[in-house]
């Protein structure tokens, strides 16, 4: 998401992104009973169905398809599940508590060190895997508390809304308090940079859906094809031909996504349809931007002020959309029933996917800041093997042989196209 819009995250500076990824990871050990799932028999996105009751909505869900809330009614299998994902909530919290211990020491230590030597700090040296760290966990967050509030809440357009809008909450404050500077641009400006906004609406959004029709895990492995479509956008828009080493990186790719979708048990054209529409969105978004967006786009437009000013135009670009689409009736009987039920489990889980959406891309843009393209691909490629992994187990998503060596293949094809794009440019 970073690469497309000369930088499609915020700069915090890196004790604030320390303290805020901490702080989320903290979260994640203390309201772990948010991680506790619904039983698979009752899980109908992911292995099962289930038959909570959901009011009608008169606008219909996302093509007409009509999910329902579940909550496990077995006290037994509530603390079963429980025990299930407090080892995930546990791995998570624990993690950032080391992260955070590590970096507590080492700034203390060396905030009372003499600078007699013009030496590397401490992030210099470590900042990197504190970033990683965080960007992973972050992102590991977001995918769970995202799919599970999709199954209480099974309206995607409208959590996709949300979590966009939660930006709102960190940056306009930042202008208000004069710590970043107001972006200023003028109407012809903003018309430059709408384009780029509704390219950031459908990466969003195509992936909320994905999620709330399918699986995370085969979500991500369709993902994980976007350098096919961004080679054809490339070559289509910008006249841009690589090398045959670069377009032969592209068959693991489409060959791999293929067996996954060939074999994945809870396969549907939905999610595929949805991550392929994300995929789109994120490859048009890097071609405007380097047709496009190299000019005067206004001022005090820094990496962070493209974000957020992006992010605002989107925003307002789905408002009408998500309402037209599921309707602002349903959502907010929907939203109730699903307070009802959930209570604070649930407010929580909406909480952290608006929060951790924004970190991730946050701390996203800090630790691919201090990689080679090299080791970006690397890194990338191994956060969504972590993704996928993780969903797998938290929400015991069955996967069969094929579909293993399938995922195995796709992923190791977009490394090899990272890797192959890099040597060749």
């Amino acid at each position: 998401m970073v690469a497309g819009l000369r930088a499609t995250g915020r700069p915090l500076r890196g004790g604030s992104a320390i303290l805020l990824g901490c702080s989320a990871s903290w979260a994640l050990w203390f309201y772990r009973p948010a991680f506790t799932l619904p039983s698979p028999t009752i899980l109908s996105t992911e292995v099962g169905s289930h038959t909570a009751l959901l009011p009608a909505a008169p606008h219909g869900n996302l093509a007409g398809r009509h999910f329902r809330p579940a909550f496990p009614s077995d006290e037994a299998s509530e603390r079963q599940d429980a025990r299930l994902t407090d080892y995930v909530s546990l791995a998570l919290a624990a993690a950032g508590a080391a992260t955070a211990a590590t970096a507590l020491r080492a700034v203390t230590a060396a905030a009372s060190s003499e600078p007699a030597k013009k030496e590397k700090s401490f992030m210099d040296n470590f900042g990197v895997f504190i970033y990683f760290g965080l960007w992973y966990i972050l992102n590991i967050g977001y995918n769970i508390y995202n799919k599970q509030s999709l199954i209480v809440y099974p309206f995607p357009w409208a959590c996709a809304l949300w979590q966009m809008a939660f930006g709102w909450c960190i940056f306009v404050p930042l202008w208000l308090l004069r710590i970043q500077k107001v972006p200023k641009l003028s109407m012809k400006q903003a018309l430059l940079l709408s384009p780029s906004a509704l390219a950031h609406l459908a990466t969003h959004v195509g992936a909320v859906v994905a999620f709330a029709a399918g699986a995370v895990s085969f979500g991500h492995i369709v993902k994980a094809s976007e350098p096919v479509v961004s080679s054809i956008l490339n070559l289509t828009f910008l006249g841009e031909v690589c090398p045959w080493q670069v377009y032969a990186s592209l068959l693991p790719i489409i060959g791999g996504v293929g067996l996954v979708s060939a074999s994945e048990l809870s396969f549907n054209w939905l999610c595929f349809g949805a991550a392929m529409g994300s995929n789109i969105g994120s490859a048009a978004r890097a071609v405007y931007s380097k047709k496009v967006m190299k000019g005067d786009i206004g001022e005090n437009m820094d990496d962070a002020n493209v974000y957020a000013v992006i992010t605002i135009m989107a925003t307002f670009l789905l408002i009408p959309i998500a309402f037209a689409i599921e309707g602002p009736t349903a959502m907010l009987q929907g939203f109730k029933v699903a307070l009802a039920a959930g209570g604070n489990k649930f407010l929580t889980q909406m909480m952290m996917t608006g929060l951790f959406y924004y970190l991730y891309n946050e701390v996203a843009f800090l630790a691919l800041g201090k990689l080679d393209a090299v080791s970006h691909a690397v890194a990338n490629t191994m956060k969504r093997v972590v993704i996928i992994i993780t969903a797998i187990f938290v929400f015991r998503t069955p996967v069969t042989p094929l579909g293993m060596a399938g995922s195995c293949i796709a992923i190791l094809g977009t490394l090899l196209y990272s890797l192959a794009k890099n040597k060749f440019k």
